[in-house]
């Protein structure tokens, strides 16, 4: 790091102050319970700014804010548009200030477009990327923001130790570097020790704007003490000189209402302005300032708070599956198959998806309510999505005769992979074939009860029994036919999943008019089975798979005998006591894969700090290992293992209590055909409190680093964390797709916590955190409080838990396309969706969506916008690598994050490239 020697500061510099509110959307308190705080704080401020010219405002980067209010206040819209034309309030360019490593990459990107479009619909969006109180910043948003337009970022938490000076050059993995402001000396507050005296100080609640406790005349005589106490204080950190940038607010609190005739009695030497005013003076260039290279996620500054990947697990799982289903399903499909409109419930989809990535929504770190609610719109998201792919395969399965299934790919390579569907089944093994007449090998899994009911009713109660009959659905099935024997008094109802022939229910009645005695009434189902079948699928394509005679035989089959578990890509063997033994045809073994570990957590939902006298309980008191399915495509067995573990914490004691629970542990391991992972579903009914579960892999050779797939990149980390300030630099980290380390990926369904432990030997990721309170005032882990000492029963997480994961071994130092590969499968399933068709319609044949190639290349997103089909891909390599596109499109074009042009790629017969550099975030336009 170069040193350079401060100017001379004969002049004191001038102090730019900034008041603004950090707006927690929800947290302590539930959202309206807040909101109903911030009408009444942004009524104020408003009526200050209409009342005295001098006011200016910077309302946190969010435009969450200003949507709550004008929700509430839409007459105040007008103004609050004048205010921001004026320059005066300063407004997004976030929609939400969310939490940059519990989210996907592309719920990142949705949200500075979402926030920048509303901010300019009201005048301006801030060009400021504002990040005041993330916990941690991931290492593509300096390429998101440069792609937006945006030239500053403004951060606080996780900057390193070695940061020195106010700005540095932030880049991202692409080489990316974006001038960014650093917030020390206490972060988006740091100048609220100037202020506190007068009623306004980082600790205070929300408050009316009436001034505080003193006047304008105590006031004026300790402002310009405190400045220059801040001057000094803050003077080291700007080397170059340059005025210094005052933030003046804190969570949910306004400035102190005569702010402005403070400052004007100060003397020249200080100004207010919103944030956005304060960056209009500053270069963007990068030249001569330190580089930073990645994420930041550094404790050495303030605390980054890393327990909030971890608490109340099942928001990660919401979160993660609502994300999926909206980018990978119900957008292609949308963009790519349905000939209407959906975008007002994507819309609405993506809302709740940013919404919910808040940092205070998704970490779990709020209130019992709060977590309620959030869930309870993830939930809303995931069911809009999948409400989309209800309303697109309906519009193709009409067209799919009634008995088939139409299948779709949601990734945009040619895939081989496995269904599971319900078939008619009336003799022997069931056989499939695609629309285009080649065999499907399939499994059966299951067969369905042919009787569902039979009884013996008088005569007086068969009214009643036809009350049963739903339009023509009869114990969840469709009435296909139906008879009725006087001679034997029988009614019979014949049953299947979808029927086509006409049916009344009045003619049955009249078939029973003046009926006596006692009647037998028999449902009978259609003979059906449940069959896995393994199907060829174009890239974000579909096909149609049909029964027909006899099925075929499937290639390199997979076993189940004797505990052991085979796909000739990948051996498990289940061992005593309970573990997995893994062998791979290149000769890699690895033992002791799935151990369970439970210790005492004696924190919080911001940091594990697990008791000073610990139990860590490993050793099951039973194992029982059961066969589930023995193959030839899907093969899997039921490990089911008890323990002990203790009840409760012992916070008197600093230990766990004496008290114990009974707990079984199922985890189901699972191989099919084709894959070279072992599918992994954890699952067991947490008894216990203030605990933390942890799965264990032994890794194959020591690892030095770890490697994670999340938000655009894989991020390499070490085995420590770096400290310095009051919270233990504990190495547990995020991962999103993958993370993988010593030659072993773990293939993950959501945001999962990880650790590289025992000096790189083994892996240990956390399944479920129980704590009691949102933050505890003594915390092992934390010096200071990071909230509210508020109980949280409902963050103990009781109940059924389940986690699902996969196990893939690879040979190489990190790892490659064969990983990406490997998540991207294990995170997108085929779809399937019932055809309802006429059952003698031939089925249709397959059809390609768009395929994309390239080494290390992932397609993160593919939508309808503004008349073009809009995909977004990821380098996810360290060397240069080329995209290649296929479809029925003839015009490309390359464009930012806005959608606005950029350079047109030359499209030759349905073929387009793109070159990338190594972690290059590329959006691309096709027009059909």
């Amino acid at each position: 790091m170069r040193v350079e020697t401060a100017p001379d500061r004969a002049e004191a510099p001038e102090i730019v102050v900034v008041p603004h509110t950090h707006w927690d959307r929800e947290w302590y308190l539930p959202f309206q319970r807040f909101r109903l705080r911030l009408v009444s704080l942004l009524d104020g401020v408003l009526d200050h700014m209409d009342a005295d010219p001098r006011w200016r405002f910077t309302l946190d980067g969010q435009m969450a804010a200003v949507d709550d209010y004008l929700e509430i206040r839409p007459e105040r819209r007008a103004r609050v548009a004048a205010l921001v034309a004026e320059g005066r309030l300063a407004v997004g360019p976030w929609q939400i200030l969310h939490d940059e490593f519990l989210c996907s990459g592309e719920n990142i990107v949705r949200n500075l477009e979402l926030g920048m479009r509303r901010a300019e619909e009201l005048g301006a969006a801030m060009m400021v990327g504002y990040l005041p109180d993330q916990f941690g910043h991931c290492a593509q948003t300096p390429q998101i923001l440069k792609l937006a337009g945006i030239e500053h970022a403004c951060v606080w938490r996780g900057v390193p130790d070695r940061v020195r000076a106010h700005a540095f050059a932030w880049e991202a993995p692409d080489g990316t570097a974006i001038r960014t402001q650093y917030l020390p000396e206490g972060g988006y507050g740091n100048a609220a020790s100037m202020f506190e005296e007068f009623g306004h100080g980082p600790s205070s609640a929300a408050r009316p704007l009436d001034g505080g406790g003193r006047g304008l005349e105590d006031g004026a005589s300790l402002l310009p003490g405190r400045a220059a106490g801040f001057a000094e204080a803050m003077g080291r950190w700007y080397p170059r000189g340059g005025p210094l940038l005052a933030m003046y607010g804190a969570d949910h609190t306004a400035p102190a209402a005569d702010l402005a005739d403070r400052i004007s009695a100060a003397g020249p030497g200080m100004r207010l302005d919103t944030l956005a005013g304060y960056f209009a003076g500053e270069e963007a260039s990068v030249d001569g300032l330190l580089r930073v290279r990645g994420e930041l996620r550094s404790h050495a500054r303030a605390n980054i708070l890393p327990g909030v990947i971890s608490a109340r697990v099942r928001l990660k799982q919401l979160l993660g599956r609502a994300e999926r289903l909206v980018e990978r399903y119900a957008e292609p499909l949308t963009a790519l198959w349905y000939a209407g409109d959906a975008r007002t419930f994507l819309d609405l989809a993506w809302r709740r998806l940013i919404e919910t990535s808040c940092h205070d929504s998704v970490t779990g770190c709020g209130s019992d309510e709060t977590a309620e609610q959030v869930a309870a719109h993830m939930a809303e998201a995931e069911q809009l999505g999948r409400a989309v792919c209800d309303l697109v395969t309906a519009e193709r399965a009409a067209s799919v005769p009634l008995g088939s299934h139409l299948v779709f790919n949601p990734t945009p390579v040619p895939r081989t992979g496995l269904i599971t569907v319900d078939v008619p089944a009336p003799d022997g093994e069931p056989g499939l074939v695609t629309g285009d007449g080649r065999p499907v090998p399939a499994q059966t899994l299951d067969t369905a009860p042919t009787v569902l009911d039979d009884a013996v009713h008088p005569a007086t109660d068969l009214p009643i029994v036809l009350e049963r009959v739903y339009g023509r659905v009869l114990f969840g099935q469709e009435i296909r036919d139906w008879t009725v024997s006087q001679d034997d008094r029988t009614l019979t109802f014949h049953v299947t999943s979808r029927a086509d022939a006409p049916f009344d229910i009045g003619d049955v009645r009249e078939a029973l008019r003046g009926a006596e005695g006692e009647w037998r009434v028999r449902i009978l189902a259609d003979p059906r089975r449940t069959v896995a079948a393994l199907v060829d699928v174009p890239a974000l394509g579909l096909t149609t798979v049909t029964p027909a005679a006899a099925s075929a035989a499937p290639d390199g089959p997979v076993t189940a005998t004797e505990n052991v578990l085979d796909n000739g890509l990948l051996r498990a063997e289940i061992q005593e006591d309970g573990t997995l033994g893994l062998r791979t045809p290149s000769g890699q073994i690895i033992e002791g894969v799935g151990r369970i570990m439970d210790g005492g957590d004696l924190g919080d939902s911001y940091n594990h700090a697990p008791p000073a006298t610990d139990r860590l309980i490993e050793d099951p008191l039973t194992v029982r290992i059961e066969p589930v399915w023995s193959g030839p495509l899907l093969a899997a067995y039921d490990i089911t293992r008890t323990y002990r573990w203790p009840a409760s914490g012992d916070f008197d004691g600093d230990a766990r209590s004496e008290a114990e629970e009974d707990v079984t542990v199922t985890t189901r391991a699972e191989l099919r055909a084709g894959e070279p992972f072992l599918r992994l579903r954890v699952t067991f009914d947490n008894r216990c409190e203030d605990h933390r579960v942890r799965l264990h892999m032994p890794l194959p050779r020591q690892a030095a680093s770890s490697f994670a797939e999340g938000q655009f990149t894989i991020t390499e980390r070490g085995l420590t964390a770096e400290g310095g300030f009051g919270e233990r630099p504990v190495p547990t980290f995020p991962a999103s797709g993958f993370v993988a380390a010593g030659g072993l990926a773990v293939l993950l369904e959501h945001v999962t916590e990880y650790e590289v432990i025992s000096g790189g030997r083994e892996l240990a990721l956390t399944l479920l955190r129980s704590i009691g309170y949102l933050s505890r005032d003594r915390n092992a882990y934390r010096d200071q409080p990071a909230g509210p000492q508020l109980p949280t029963p409902q963050a103990q997480c009781r109940g059924l838990r389940t986690v699902g994961l996969a196990i893939m071994p690879y040979v190489a130092e990190r790892p490659g396309p064969d990983v990406l590969q490997a998540a991207e499968t294990y995170r997108h399933d085929l779809l399937t969706a019932a055809g309802y068709g006429p059952a003698a319609a031939p089925p249709p044949p397959s059809r390609e969506g768009v395929a994309i190639e390239g080494d290390g290349v992932v397609m993160t997103s593919l939508r309808a916008r503004d008349g073009w089909i809009e995909t977004r891909l990821v380098a996810q390599s360290e060397e240069p690598t080329t995209a290649v596109l296929h479809g029925p499109f003839t015009e490309v074009t390359r464009v930012d994050l806005r959608g606005r042009p950029g350079l047109p790629i030359d499209v030759h017969d349905g073929t387009a490239t793109l070159a990338l550099r190594p972690w290059e975030i590329a959006t691309v336009r096709l027009r059909p």
